[in-house]
């Protein structure tokens, strides 16, 4: 088996706060756990690293062009140095599953955190939308530096919940106070229902949800309406259904589904509609690779599709 070796990812984009941070994880003792750390660095920043101020003793820097980041070149640094564990400033101009595809066996994802600079994020995110969801849609952190009273928390925190629920949100104001993300995110529907009644522009925040935090939905009977997919691999009457999902961009639409199981003789084609009624029970199919909400039909009908306008689902 490959050494297992925890890989820590710094992400965000020019002047948006990554080299400071890193600077001063590798100036803090309790950062130095003894083991071997590769710093490696896939962008010219203004910012130098300063290791005579590191605490970290065993360590060392690699900065790698965006032709050498593949698994041979990743795997004959790490062997090289025998390295213990990897801190990574990324590109913040490269996709992140440009890296992912580079990671050699063993390498596993510890932390990820990202930095933005508050005072042109919403410009980035105007203009380069894929990128900025791109950095925030595996983040364990989001820090927006250089945070000022008069910009609005509830802005940034919309945009990054649409992308993903998982991280903290942290304000980080000029002078280095902190204040952490408090807002609360209210579901548009009922989850308490005796039904959950999806209306037809909240299907995204319904699937996110359910697959984030699917025990919430066991045993609960949810209402929709949805798109078939079938699968000559599935047994007669088991089907996909959802709906095409926008995340960030219009290149990014993809269908985002939920099996579906009815009684063998209920004839669906694939793309045709339907509006369900159904419970949901947490348990495995291959279809997840391991378990996930698997819908039992209790009542379902063929529907007309939504207008073109209204039939790809969105946050927003």
């Amino acid at each position: 088996m490959p050494k297992e070796v925890p890989v820590y990812l710094f992400l965000g984009f020019l002047d948006a706060g990554k080299t400071k941070f890193i600077q001063e994880t590798f100036e803090d003792e309790r950062f130095d756990s003894g083991e071997k750390t590769l710093l490696l660095v896939c962008e010219e920043g203004e910012e130098e690293y300063t290791p005579s101020r590191f605490a970290v003793r065993k360590y060392v820097v690699v900065k790698a062009d965006e032709d050498k980041l593949n698994a041979p070149y990743f795997t004959r640094i790490a062997k090289e140095n025998k390295i213990d564990r990897v801190v990574v400033e990324w590109n913040g101009m490269m996709l992140l599953q440009k890296f992912f595809e580079a990671m050699p066996d063993g390498w596993l994802i510890a932390q990820v955190m990202t930095f933005f600079d508050a005072n042109s994020f919403i410009n980035y995110n105007a203009n380069m939308r894929q990128l900025v969801y791109d950095k925030i849609q595996f983040a364990d952190m989001v820090v927006f530096n250089r945070f000022q009273p008069n910009l609005r928390k509830e802005e940034f925190h919309k945009i990054v919940r649409a992308a993903s629920r998982r991280p903290d949100i942290v304000y980080e104001y000029i002078g280095g106070r902190a204040e952490y993300d408090d807002i609360e995110d209210p579901l548009p529907y009922d989850i308490n229902a005796p039904v959950i009644n999806i209306e037809d522009r909240d299907y995204a925040y319904f699937y996110r949800d359910i697959r984030e935090m699917e025990d919430n939905y066991e045993g609960k009977t949810v209402h929709f309406k949805g798109i078939v997919a079938l699968d000559r691999k599935m047994k007669a009457g088991t089907f996909g259904i959802g709906r095409l999902v926008m995340t960030c961009c219009a290149a990014d639409i993809a269908f985002h589904g939920l099996v579906c199981i009815g009684e063998p003789y209920f004839q669906v084609r694939t793309n045709e509609w339907l509006e369900i009624t159904a419970r949901v029970d947490i348990e495995p199919h291959k279809l997840y690779g391991g378990k996930g909400p698997v819908l039992k039909i209790l009542q379902a009908e063929h529907t007309q599709p939504l207008p073109d306008e209204e039939a790809v689902a969105t946050f927003y």
